[in-house]
């Protein structure tokens, strides 16, 4: 018996210091490096680097990566915002819970090469998405070989994510937030005419002396993309410090292409639609509830996506980085756990 007295001892001790090596072993560790894959661009004349963000738990994770597709003056740390420890993370929380992310820099942002930035459009950017996803089936992240590669993107990148899986069917699952095919036109175009500058003209950003065609947002004008949402003022802020560029042309083909035509029905692969329900520039009219969003969106796609929606009460564009942006990565984990088990 003195054994057994000894070990319900320790083990009340543990417990009771809350020191328990059972409880530490319960949160699982998460590990992300850096990477620089190769990738072709303008008709495959052009040879340009691709920097991205790889998370995933340590001792590995399911079959399945996402590889996340950021929006327009954004850059990969809109999905790893270096603000409140990890809690507006987006890849850490998805490694916790066992799911792979791969957050990229788009052409012409963050750590990526930017070439002329006449060259980009949104369908240059999609078969640049689509060569990345490639790559990390291959192994060429970390050397995993990932079965399944699904797309999420956000706002812009929602609409290069679309491209992407419409024209190159590469990828086995796309989650679309910050988008539908219903903006507000005119609140876009205020953002234009406001609060978009070339960045030459920024005080950080005018330091990297790129040509007058890649634009961002004037210094402290992040708010409009959380408009109308419930969002902590660092976070703003944080957004503000880590915001970047984007090239002009992008927007002449992914606005019809990506958010207007229903380019979108060429996908025959899971769709998630994943929004907040103030977002007043990408879910203007549409985004009431999520019946009145799925009945809105499901002429836009086929049969085979089995499209789903989701709606975060209370958010706004920027849906990952609202005050219940946790509820929005459980949506989309759930989705993934009923879609891509494994």
């Amino acid at each position: 018996m003195r054994p057994l007295r000894v070990l319900g001892t320790a083990l009340f001790t543990c417990l009771s210091l809350l020191a328990c090596p059972l409880t530490a072993a319960a949160e699982p560790q998460v590990r992300c490096t850096e990477t620089k894959l190769p990738v072709s661009f303008g008709l495959g004349l052009l040879r340009q680097t691709v920097h991205g963000t790889h998370c995933a738990p340590v001792g590995g994770a399911s079959g399945t990566v996402q590889l996340l597709v950021h929006g327009g003056t954004y850059n990969r740390h809109y999905w790893n915002l270096p603000y409140a420890q990890g809690r507006y993370s987006y890849q850490r929380d998805m490694a916790r819970a066992g799911r792979a992310t791969f957050a990229m820099d788009a052409l012409g942002s963050g750590d990526s090469s930017k070439p002329l930035s006449a060259l980009i459009t949104g369908t240059a950017q999609a078969g640049v998405v689509d060569q990345v996803a490639a790559k990390l089936r291959a192994g060429a992240v970390d050397g995993v070989k990932y079965r399944k590669v699904v797309l999420v993107g956000h706002s812009m990148g929602s609409g290069i994510a679309l491209l992407a899986a419409a024209l190159h069917h590469g990828v086995d699952g796309v989650v679309l937030t910050g988008m539908t095919h219903s903006m507000d036109l005119l609140a876009l175009t205020g953002i234009f005419v406001k609060g978009i500058t070339p960045s030459l003209l920024d005080p950080v950003l005018g330091g990297r002396s790129l040509d007058p065609g890649y634009l961002t947002t004037w210094p402290g004008t992040r708010g409009v993309f959380h408009e109308g949402g419930s969002v902590e003022a660092e976070v703003v802020r944080a957004d503000d410090a880590t915001k970047d560029q984007v090239a002009a042309t992008v927007v002449a083909d992914l606005l019809p292409f990506g958010f207007i035509l229903p380019v979108s029905k060429a996908i025959k692969v899971p769709v998630l639609i994943a929004n907040g329900d103030k977002d007043n520039l990408f879910c203007a009219y549409s985004c009431a509830d999520e019946q009145t969003l799925l009945a809105r969106e499901k002429p836009y796609f086929s049969a085979e996506a089995k499209l789903a929606v989701h709606l975060v009460r209370g958010a706004g564009h920027a849906v990952a980085l609202g005050r219940d942006a946790a509820v929005h990565r459980t949506a989309i984990r759930d989705w993934l756990k009923s879609n891509f088990p494994g």
